[in-house]
């Protein structure tokens, strides 16, 4: 999953909650300018609705990060060229007593298997970052909350009302 949790009271929006958790998660500080916008926000039935914070952080070796051991197992990046290309690409249906409920997309990496809402989020961030190129495996993902990318017009910093979760592009 990205680095994200629950706002603090000192976090004055989304992106300071997303940023704040980024450097705790995973010992990255990802200065506020890096920060290229938010994703439409997607509701995650378990836990609340998550802002999807996207930023730029360059050319990332994984190795240099340090990550909390309370809260990460593992670090892994994967860069954008992987992600496009459709060998790596898949979904899962998900099913409860026995009937289908919904379909969302998985991305494959060796032993790796990037899937539920951060899968959904990737998914989002493709749709905005290689559009025409990125072609997404389902039509329409009926999940609550899976509507698309926010609007171009939505504003970069929204109040601090749900979890953040930091989109970090690793491969750029």
């Amino acid at each position: 999953s990205f680095p994200g949790g629950k706002c603090d009271p000192a976090d004055q929006d989304v992106v300071h909650t997303a940023l704040r958790e980024t450097q705790e998660e995973l010992g990255l500080a990802v200065p506020e300018e890096h920060v290229w916008g938010l994703l439409r926000p997607v509701y995650d039935p378990q836990k609340a609705t998550v802002v999807p914070v996207l930023a730029g952080v360059g050319p990332l070796d994984p190795q240099s990060l340090r990550p909390n051991s309370e809260e990460v197992d593992e670090v892994f990046a994967l860069p954008l060229a992987h992600l496009l290309q459709t060998q790596n690409q898949g979904y899962t249906h998900f099913c409860q007593r026995g009937h289908f409920r919904y379909t969302l997309p998985v991305f494959l990496h060796g032993p790796h298997r990037v899937w539920g809402l951060t899968a959904v989020i990737t998914e989002f961030a493709l749709q905005l970052l290689a559009p025409g190129t990125y072609q997404p495996r389902l039509a329409g993902l009926s999940w609550p909350g899976a509507e698309g990318l926010a609007h171009p017009q939505q504003p970069l910093v929204s109040p601090c009302q749900a979890s953040s979760t930091s989109g970090l592009n690793k491969g750029l």
